[in-house]
C-alpha cells in the first residue's frame, strides 16, 4: 500500500470517528459505545465536552498525517504524535469493559495505528522538521 493510501485509509477512518463524536455532542444515544460504556443513552455535558475535544483532536491528526504525504512532505517528527495516541487507543479499547464498544472501535483503532504508522515511516526529507 503506498502512503497516499494508508493517507487516504487513515482520512475515512478518522473521519468517520469524528462524525461519530459530533454525534455524540448532538445528543445521539450512543454512550455505550465511547468512554468505556459507563454512560447508557445520551451523554451528559461534561462528556459531550470529552467527545467535542476528542473531535478537534482528530481533525488535527487529520491534517497531520494528510501534510505528511505533501509534497514536500511535512511533520514527519509530529506524525509520531498521531501514532503515539492511535497505540494508545487501541490498548485503552482493547481494555475496556464495554464489549460493544471494544467490538466497534478496536478494529478502527488497529487499522488508525497501522495506517498511520504506515505513513510516518515515510522516508523524510533532508532538513525536515
Amino acid at each position: 500500500m503506498t502512503h497516499t493510501r494508508s493517507a487516504n485509509l487513515f482520512t475515512l477512518l478518522t473521519g468517520g470517528t469524528i462524525l461519530f463524536q459530533l454525534a455524540l455532542v448532538a445528543g445521539a444515544p450512543w454512550g455505550a459505545l465511547t468512554q468505556g460504556g459507563r454512560i447508557a443513552g445520551t451523554l451528559p455535558l461534561p462528556a459531550r465536552a470529552l467527545a467535542l475535544t476528542s473531535a478537534a483532536l482528530l481533525g488535527w491528526f487529520i491534517y497531520v498525517i494528510r501534510a505528511r504525504v505533501g509534497t514536500p512532505p511535512r511533520f514527519p517528527r509530529t506524525t509520531w504524535v498521531v501514532v503515539a495516541y492511535c497505540a494508545l487507543g487501541v490498548v485503552a479499547n482493547a481494555a475496556t469493559p464495554s464489549a460493544a464498544e471494544r467490538a466497534l472501535w478496536l478494529p478502527v483503532g488497529v487499522l488508525m495505528l497501522s495506517t498511520s504508522l504506515h505513513v510516518a515511516r515515510q522516508p523524510a526529507p533532508t532538513g525536515a522538521a
